[in-house]
């Protein structure tokens, strides 16, 4: 068995409740890490291509990673894959706090669900032994009650990921939530766990991780904590609200639903950010044994949650920049109806201004909305996030994300989607970053900020861009490729983003190696990151699904340019740059489709030439 994993996956089959177990084989831990790595390749081996994404024919997954619940630093992360309902693609949602190392504790490196239950049903793990239990008394609940009742009834050292009624009723932008606070969010996997009628996932153990070398890895942390660079300062004092007032001021984070200048229409972001959004907290909150402890906790205050988490850049820009609204109560109001219910915050923000902008246009009527809809109006956003979360009026029709609701609503609506193949673009502007024109449309999950490229360079220090000019859009190609092949491996060992933004990126292979007892350097990391990132790619391309054809609205890369602020006059050559993207990677420059000599390199020829 491998060194960093249980050497077992689960299958459980939900029509026929039967659940199985699989040794997890050595040469695909070394192939595809874990995470989304040996997710993408089950999938592709065992799911027929073009199911219905919320049919019983997709399979839904619960991965870790080889690092997930050692002594790595920030190694609490576990990932949901299956074919995202949301936008027809590849989907997978990454997730922090406590369900991944306990998922491993419990004796699993990952969980894959199949078919669909005639009734609510929840998988119950401890110590190796699974057991699906009847859901009816927790069908309707919400997350918070839900992870209390499963707490009351198998221990409170137990771990829980759950869906609220959002997920049950097939919003596509339902979300797994664990601790009452931390979201699988996107891709609308919380969907398809609701299509199968999985009400929760509930793990309990206490198996060791086995390590090659486990005081290695103990010596790395001491070594490699001491080590932490600038954005890891500021998110120890402040998580990552410490971000929102610059990023605003600059032109990262979106503002009036992406035709807005920061400095112009938003001045007061300082009211939304770092020390006004740490006044309000009661107490710091971090992920699995994380030094970082990102997270906080809420002051208890009328109308909150009774857990209520701290707003996250993500959810303070949504629900604030993006709203023109700068009013931290109603944000964090927002943040606890997301959690409460299962929602992801950043796409149900981008619904709300959307709603917005089409009210301001005559497109939508107070008729059609039950309420006025203004910009800067915490009230309205707080008010029509209640409905997105209970399905009602307006928001049934919000609650499946902007591209779905301005097809139904037509009249012009679509100019004012923001996304990228129906997922909503996240709070950071491809005009300000224009890396991420690339990443949001390339990546085989659109319209993702995590998924690296060019933008993460940042956190990266063996990867540097050699070009002086920000708006040069030449010779890109190489460094995204490179930058985007390191994010596989994050994303599939089962670290945080943050640790790779705030350590030395050496940190990886250290622990890698110290873990598993295999020898990893930086260039082969980045060839396995290669080899997930295809795979990832060529489940789309057996969709039928060509990248250059996704639709990705045009605010996005400044087309028109913006007229006022920093980012005025700026138009993205993201043709050019994707362009590029696709020779780096020896990719067809029209159908996108990997090369014969590509595939061979990675490994991946036989696998494509069977299905």
């Amino acid at each position: 068995m491998a060194r960093g994993y249980m050497g077992k996956l689960l299958f459980v089959d939900l029509s026929s409740g039967v659940c199985k177990e699989e040794e997890l084989g050595e040469e695909l831990c070394r192939d595809f890490m874990g995470g989304y790595g040996i997710g993408v390749k089950i999938l592709y081996e065992r799911m027929k291509p073009r199911v219905d994404p919320l049919g019983p024919d997709n399979m839904l997954g619960f991965l870790t990673g080889p690092l997930t619940g050692t002594p790595t630093m920030c190694s609490g992360r576990f990932v949901v894959v299956c074919k995202s309902p949301l936008t027809g693609t590849w989907g997978d949602a990454n997730c922090g706090g406590d369900f991944g190392p306990h998922l491993k504790f419990a004796g699993f490196d990952g969980v894959f669900f199949s078919g669909a239950s005639q009734k609510p049903v929840y998988l119950y793990i401890e110590n190796g032994k699974p057991e699906l239990k009847d859901a009816g008394n927790l069908w309707g609940k919400n997350c918070l009650k839900t992870e209390d009742l499963l707490k009351e009834a198998h221990g409170k050292e137990s771990s829980i990921a759950c869906i609220g009624p959002p997920g049950e009723q097939l919003s596509l932008l339902a979300a797994i939530i664990n601790e009452k606070g931390r979201a699988a969010g996107r891709s609308g996997v919380g969907a398809v766990m609701g299509s199968k009628k999985l009400k929760a996932i509930a793990v309990k153990g206490n198996q060791k991780v086995p390590m090659a070398d486990g005081d290695k890895a103990m010596q790395l942390r001491r070594t490699w904590m001491k080590q932490v660079k600038g954005l890891g300062e500021t998110l120890i004092k402040y998580g990552t609200s410490g971000l929102t007032e610059t990023s605003a001021m600059c032109g990262d984070s979106p503002v009036k639903n992406w035709a807005g200048a920061g400095e112009i229409d938003f001045p007061n972001a300082k009211r939304i950010s770092d020390d006004a959004v740490i006044a309000e907290q009661e107490r710091k909150y971090g992920c699995w044994q994380c030094p970082l402890r990102c997270g906080g906790h809420m002051k208890p205050k009328a109308g909150r949650a009774a857990v209520s988490h701290k707003p996250e850049y993500e959810t303070l820009c949504m629900a604030g920049t993006l709203c023109l609204n700068d009013d931290l109560e109603s944000i964090i109001r927002f943040n606890d109806i997301c959690n409460i219910n299962g929602i992801d915050t950043i796409s149900a923000g981008v619904a709300v201004g959307f709603a917005i902008e089409c009210y301001e246009n005559g497109i939508l009527t107070k008729a059609d909305t039950g309420m006025e809809l203004r910009w800067g109006d915490g009230n309205a956003v707080v008010a029509l996030m209640e409905k997105i979360a209970r399905r009602e009026g307006i928001g049934a029709l919000l609650a499946d994300g902007v591209k779905h609701a301005a097809e139904k609503i037509g009249k012009g609506a679509e100019q004012y989607a923001v996304h990228a193949q129906g997922q909503e673009l996240p709070a950071h502007d491809p005009r300000f970053i224009p890396a991420l024109s690339v990443t949001y449309r390339m990546d085989a999950t659109p319209g993702r900020h995590t998924q690296g490229g060019r933008s993460w360079l940042m956190g990266v220090d063996f990867l540097t861009d050699p070009r002086e000019e920000k708006y040069d859009f030449t010779n890109t190609g190489e460094v995204q490729k490179k930058a985007t092949n390191m994010l596989h491996i994050v994303n599939s060992a089962g670290i945080c983003l943050f640790a790779y933004a705030t350590y030395p990126t050496q940190f990886i292979p250290d622990f890698l190696t110290a873990v598993t007892g295999q020898e990893y350097t930086l260039d082969s990391c980045l060839d396995i990151g290669e080899r997930i990132g295809t795979l990832r790619h060529l489940f789309n391309l057996r969709e039928g699904l060509n990248p250059l054809k996704y639709f990705m609205n045009p605010r996005a890369v400044g087309k028109p340019p913006l007229k006022e602020g920093p980012l005025a006059n700026v138009t993205i050559d993201d043709d050019t740059m994707i362009k590029d993207y696709l020779k780096s990677m020896d990719w067809d420059l029209t159908t996108t489709e990997p090369s014969a000599k590509k595939l061979q390199e990675l490994g991946l020829s036989q696998l494509v030439k069977e299905t």
